[in-house]
C-alpha cells in the first residue's frame, strides 16, 4: 500500500504482557496528532477473521478518549491470542478436524476496503513473523516488540521482561525466609520457553543458589552437590530457580501439551520434576513453586512503562517516515529501526559468555554444568 496515510490500525498478539495498553496509548496519541485515525483490531487478528464472535464490532475506534489513563493498566484493551496466524488459521472441519487455512488475502482485503493504510503490530517472535510476512504481500507495516521472556533479537530488550523479573525476584526475595525457617530446598519455576533470560535476571537478583536455563543442559547430581555443599556449610536451605525450557544433560524438556494446529507446545512441569528427584538425591524436604502467569499479570515497572510509550511513539513515526517492514528497537540511549527480516523467526538465547552469566558464577550460582 502506498500513499498518504490517514487510518492505521493496532493489533496485539501473542501472550500478554505488562506494558501493552502503553503502547497503544502512545500509538493512538501520536496517530491523532497527526490527524490520522487508528483502530484497534480484537484478540490478534480474530477481530477481521472472525467477525462473528464481536457482537460490538471486532474492529474498534481508538480515540484520545478511549486510551486516556490506560497506560499503567496491565494486559490489552484489545485482547490477545496465539492461535489466530491469517496464515495458518486454524479452520474447523465438518468432520471435527481442524486444518490450516491461509487466510491472508481476506485480512488485506479488508484492510484495503476499510480504507486502513497500515498496522502497528505488537507482538513477539510469532506475531513480528506474521507482520514480515504481511509486509511482504504489500501492506504497510511496523512492529513493536513484546515478550516477557526476552527472547527476541536486534534489541537490547522488550517490554514486560522487567516486569516480569522484578515480580520473580520479589517471590525470591520472600522464599528465602520460609526456606531457611524450614530448612527446605525451594525449586522456583519460571516462564521464558526456550530462553533463560527471566531465570537468570531473577535469579542474581534475588539471591538463588542455583539457576537452571535452556542455554545449559544441566545434571542434577551437580545441583544437589550445591545442596550438600551448603548443609555442610551450615546453610540449610537451598533456592533453585529454573526456566521452564530448561533440560537435564540426557534428558528432554517437560511438555504439559503438544503443539497443534496454530499453537506451539506448551512447557511446563520442569519444577515439579526437579523438586521429586532433588529430595530423593538429598534426603531433603523440597518444594515446587510455579510462578507462571503471575509473570505476565500486573502493572508494568516505570520501565517497562516509558520503554512502551517509546515504541508506541516510534512506530508512529516510522510510518511518517515512509518506513515499512521495520521493528523498532531499544538501542541505549535512542530507540531505532531495524529490518523485520533481521527479527523473524530469530531468538536471542542468552550467550554464555555474558556478563551477567559470568556474574552468577563470581557469586557462586550453580548452573547444573
Amino acid at each position: 500500500m502506498t500513499g498518504p496515510i490517514r487510518r492505521i490500525a493496532i493489533n496485539t498478539g501473542g501472550g500478554d504482557a505488562p506494558g501493552l495498553n502503553a503502547v497503544i496509548r502512545a500509538a493512538v496519541t501520536a496517530a491523532v496528532n497527526r490527524g490520522w485515525e487508528a483502530v484497534g483490531i480484537r484478540d490478534g487478528f480474530n477481530g477481521i477473521l472472525l467477525p462473528e464472535r464481536y457482537p460490538n464490532g471486532g474492529v474498534v475506534p481508538l480515540t484520545r478518549d478511549r486510551v486516556r489513563g490506560i497506560s499503567h493498566l496491565g494486559g490489552t484493551i484489545l485482547g490477545t491470542t496465539n492461535k489466530g496466524n491469517p496464515f495458518h488459521f486454524p479452520t474447523p472441519q465438518r468432520d471435527g478436524s481442524v486444518v490450516d487455512t491461509d487466510r491472508s488475502d481476506e485480512l488485506l482485503a479488508y484492510f484495503r476496503h476499510h480504507g486502513i493504510d497500515a498496522l502497528i503490530s505488537v507482538g513477539g517472535d510469532g506475531s513480528l513473523t506474521i507482520a514480515n510476512e504481511l509486509h511482504r504481500k504489500g501492506l504497510r507495516v511496523v512492529g513493536v516488540p513484546k515478550t516477557i521472556d526476552n527472547d527476541l533479537d536486534k534489541t537490547f530488550t522488550t517490554f514486560g521482561f522487567d516486569t516480569a523479573v522484578s515480580f520473580a525476584t520479589e517471590c525470591l526475595d520472600r522464599l528465602h525466609s520460609t526456606a531457611e525457617s524450614h530448612q527446605r530446598v525451594m525449586v522456583v519455576e519460571v516462564m521464558g520457553r526456550y530462553a533463560g533470560w527471566i531465570a537468570l535476571h531473577a535469579g542474581i537478583a534475588g539471591g538463588a543458589h542455583a539457576c537452571l536455563i535452556p542455554e545449559i543442559a544441566f545434571d542434577l547430581e551437580k545441583v544437589a552437590a550445591k545442596i550438600r555443599e551448603r548443609d555442610a556449610e551450615g546453610r540449610m536451605y537451598t533456592l533453585v530457580v529454573v526456566a521452564e525450557g530448561a533440560q537435564a544433560r540426557h534428558g528432554q524438556r517437560a511438555v504439559l501439551a503438544p503443539a497443534e494446529i496454530g499453537h506451539a507446545e506448551r512447557l511446563g512441569g520442569i519444577g515439579e520434576q526437579i523438586a521429586v528427584e532433588l529430595g530423593h538425591m538429598t534426603g531433603k524436604d523440597a518444594r515446587v513453586v510455579v510462578l507462571g502467569h503471575l509473570l505476565r499479570g500486573g502493572s508494568p515497572t516505570s520501565f517497562d512503562r516509558l520503554a512502551a510509550l517509546r515504541f508506541g511513539s516510534a512506530a508512529v513515526r516510522a510510518l511518517e517516515e515512509g518506513l515499512s517492514g521495520v521493528m523498532v528497537a531499544l538501542a541505549f540511549p535512542n530507540v531505532n529501526y531495524v529490518s523485520l527480516e533481521e527479527v523473524a523467526g530469530r531468538m536471542k538465547a542468552v550467550p554464555l559468555d555474558c556478563d551477567t552469566l559470568q556474574t552468577g558464577r563470581d557469586l557462586g550460582m550453580c548452573f547444573g554444568d
